[in-house]
């Protein structure tokens, strides 16, 4: 079998060593703690959480409840040892994090094929195959070594917008049209507001609470996609000459421009949800949700994902990944985890399977079989996949439903619930139709290697 070089031991390259390993592949996980840690980092352990200890909602409902159990039944490493490390949480799948950790390290350091190798890593090795999976804190040297492959095609910072469900909009209150009729009439969502009603939105988002960066997050914004907060912040009138400009579109129920307008793109083929253009923020999700409710038509949205700004390193995944996360301008080379714009723990760790099941694949001769479009997996390489047009289009995401395409109900609206329940269930039927067609098992144990997670 193959040698495999992962570089971070991270969420993303745990899973993907330990998927391999299980494999038959030998692996050296190259981790550069305990010598050097990131500013994030607290821990000399592998798969530290550096941020909250939860893993986020567990019903099937939640598109991020969906990725966990799919996780779960493909064998996951990170799910094992976060089910084994949960405490009381509510609806979350929440961890200790020493026990998660521990239960993590012991798995990757007991394993026969796996070796770690502690050192920081400041150029793309020449070993192939290689996956990077140094997360969103990649050291400068080796950021600058990817940036070197890729181009202007690497983000220093993450700037997300809001996205929203399109059957939670009030289309009464919108009108859809194009700035200047240009590129059809239904290209965009338009929610107008008049001088009143935008003046008491810039004091709405001036009075917000906002999230405050990290001691080691630069926070001088690149003009270009600046929050809104701050936008707001250098003149009442900023942002109606920015992202909110009324200019070229024409209200129909007026006949005229409204004083500001705020516009909602499309986010997935099936339009099922929209993101809010230009509306990074930092306010605090809690604040974004009564703010953006006084957006006409929004009053009642449903947010499938807030808006955000903080530093992170990220590829522009469409342009610069093949369907098997490999770089196209560096055969033998893959990337993992939130370095492609994967936004999340759970994320992280099925970017880091996905990669190594798909060159698993690719090293044993085989074809290689994605997982269904229908599944969250299949969603995740969806979201890497969708090329929004322009070099800064492209945003990291957690998973969404909008990832994943609709069952039609012939015109019949389902409850929220229902919908995304049904949607789970039918990725679970897809998922272990995919999963016979990827499974280990006679391999695993024609090597003498247990997959079983060794005991604490």
């Amino acid at each position: 079998m193959s040698k495999v070089v992962v570089i971070g031991g991270g969420l993303a390259g745990c899973e993907a060593a330990w998927q391999l390993a299980i494999r038959g592949h030998e692996v050296e996980l190259r981790e550069q703690k305990p010598l050097k840690r990131t500013p994030a980092q607290h821990t000399d352990r592998l798969a530290e959480l550096v941020c909250s200890n939860s893993l986020r909602g567990a019903a099937l409902s939640n598109a991020v409840g969906l990725l966990k159990e799919e996780l779960r039944r493909a064998g996951s490493l990170i799910v094992a040892c976060a089910d084994r490390a949960k405490v009381p949480a509510g609806g979350a799948l929440a961890v200790d994090r020493e026990v998660f950790a521990a239960s993590v390290e012991q798995a990757i350091h007991g394993h026969p094929r796996i070796t770690v190798v502690a050192g920081e890593v400041t150029a793309i090795p020449s070993d192939r195959p290689t996956i990077l999976a140094t997360g969103p804190l990649t050291g400068d040297a080796l950021a600058k070594d990817l940036e070197r492959v890729v181009g202007d095609r690497l983000a220093y910072y993450d700037a997300i917008a809001p996205i929203v469900a399109a059957e939670s909009i009030d289309e009464s209150k919108i009108f859809r049209a194009s700035r200047w009729d240009k590129g059809g009439d239904d290209a965009y969502l338009n929610a107008p507001m008049e001088r009143a009603a935008y003046d008491a939105f810039i004091d709405a988002i001036l009075a917000a609470e906002k999230v405050e960066p990290k001691g080691f997050e630069d926070t001088r914004y690149f003009e270009g996609c600046l929050p809104i907060e701050v936008m707001a912040s250098r003149g009442r009138d900023t942002l109606r000459f920015g992202p909110m400009k009324p200019v070229g579109l024409t209200d129909p129920k007026t006949g005229r421009w409204p004083w500001a307008v705020i516009q909602l793109r499309q986010e997935d083929a099936a339009a099922t949800a929209y993101n809010l253009v230009g509306f990074q923020s930092r306010m605090t999700w809690g604040a974004q949700n009564t703010v953006f409710r006084m957006i006409p038509g929004l009053e009642k949205a449903e947010f499938m994902r807030f808006g955000s700004i903080h530093r992170n390193t990220f590829v522009h995944a469409p342009r610069v990944l093949d369907e098997t996360m490999q770089l196209r301008a560096l055969p033998g080379v893959f990337l993992a985890g939130q370095v492609t714009g994967v936004e999340g723990y759970v994320e992280s760790a099925a970017g880091g399977f996905l990669c190594a099941v798909m060159l698993a694949q690719r090293l044993a001769g085989a074809a290689i079989v994605p997982p269904p479009s229908t599944t969250a997996f299949g969603g995740l390489l969806t979201h890497l996949a969708r090329d929004p047009g322009d070099k800064h289009g492209f945003q990291p995401s957690n998973i969404t439903w909008a990832h994943i395409p609709p069952i039609p109900h012939a015109g019949k609206k389902l409850p929220k619930t229902e919908k995304y329940e049904q949607l789970a269930a039918r990725a679970l039927v897809d998922l272990e139709v995919w999963l016979r067609e990827v499974r280990i098992d006679k391999a695993e144990g024609a090597a003498g290697v247990s997959p079983r997670l060794p005991e604490l």
